[in-house]
């Protein structure tokens, strides 16, 4: 049954990927007031999150953005939907990477890279990057599996159209050492703006305006591995066309103080968000961790004052 069901979705996927973009962006804008205005898709927790976010902004700015997030929400979908058939060509014009140059120097040397990157612009297109990279590169790319099984596979089968190497969470580092133990040149990209688990939170930080805990595996594994961290700077140019600055963070993780990479990540991409709000993933409920909790839940304060900025 689910083989059938797969078979179904796929190809329901793949004759809707075939629409022009135009039309599909059509049916964004339809979409857009059935979701906002009828359906109302987490009003309450998008609303919360601006207002926290930017107390600075009076009601009618928070509802602008708020109503232009949820339009980019549904450009989204729609890209989303288009990846399943989109051509290298249009992918290449559509989504552009700058500063390549500097990931290919740190491949010159011998060495692999981290990429941080975050909820922000279109990070499915992201998967497109290999076009722009040596042939043998590695492009590493971690995901969080999807509790559907079906969704989780179309997802992971058209992140991987373009060459990228998808690898589940809780494999990641035995991945990544498993591919510099064969001396692999890789390039691994890290959506590090999740909610992390009770037990894995190491670090919190000032994140628009909240105490925010934040994933430290990326910054331990690169200081481990001396590799070198860059950082994608995503910018949206007008709908449907998106440019990624690679930031270099550092050339040797090593060379790095503890929590210092995961703090400037965090500055870079609250610097992002803060330029042009609505194309952050607001209808995520980032802030459901609290200090105040974590504090209870984990009273030893030696532990409590290593993981406190």
């Amino acid at each position: 049954m689910k083989k059938i069901l797969y078979k179904f979705f796929s190809g329901l996927w793949y004759i809707l990927s075939l629409l022009p973009l135009k039309l599909l962006y059509a049916l964004s804008d339809i979409a857009y007031y059935f979701v906002y205005y009828v359906v109302r898709y987490r009003r309450g927790v998008v609303r919360h999150n601006l207002m926290t976010a930017f107390p600075e902004k009076d009601r009618n700015s928070i509802i602008l953005i708020e109503k232009e997030y949820y339009s980019w929400f549904c450009d989204y979908i729609a890209e989303t939907i288009k990846l399943a058939s989109i051509s290298e060509e249009e992918i290449a014009r559509r989504m552009k990477f700058e500063g390549m140059e500097e990931v290919e120097k740190v491949f010159t040397s011998g060495r692999s890279s981290f990429l941080y990157l975050g909820h922000y612009c279109n990070w499915e297109w992201i998967t497109s990057l290999p076009l722009y990279a040596p042939k043998n590169i590695i492009f590493g790319q971690i995901y969080h599996v999807l509790s559907n099984s079906i969704m989780d596979s179309l997802f992971l089968k058209n992140r991987e159209r373009f060459g990228a190497v998808s690898i589940a969470k809780e494999n990641t580092l035995r991945q990544i050492i498993n591919w510099d133990r064969a001396k692999k040149l890789t390039i691994t990209g890290f959506i590090s703006d999740q909610v992390p688990k009770w037990n894995s939170i190491h670090y919190w930080t000032d994140f628009l305006n909240h105490d925010t805990p934040v994933f430290t595996g990326t910054e331990r594994i690169a200081r481990k591995l001396g590799y070198a961290v860059f950082y994608g700077d995503v910018h949206r140019v007008k709908r449907g066309y998106y440019v990624c600055r690679i930031v270099k963070m550092t050339d040797n993780a090593r060379e790095t103080d503890e929590f210092e990479l995961t703090e400037k990540y965090m500055r870079l991409l609250e610097q992002a968000i803060r330029q042009d709000p609505p194309y952050w993933l607001w209808s995520h409920n980032r802030w459901k961790r609290t200090h105040e909790r974590f504090n209870e839940m984990f009273p030893d304060e030696e532990r409590r004052g290593k993981i406190t900025k």
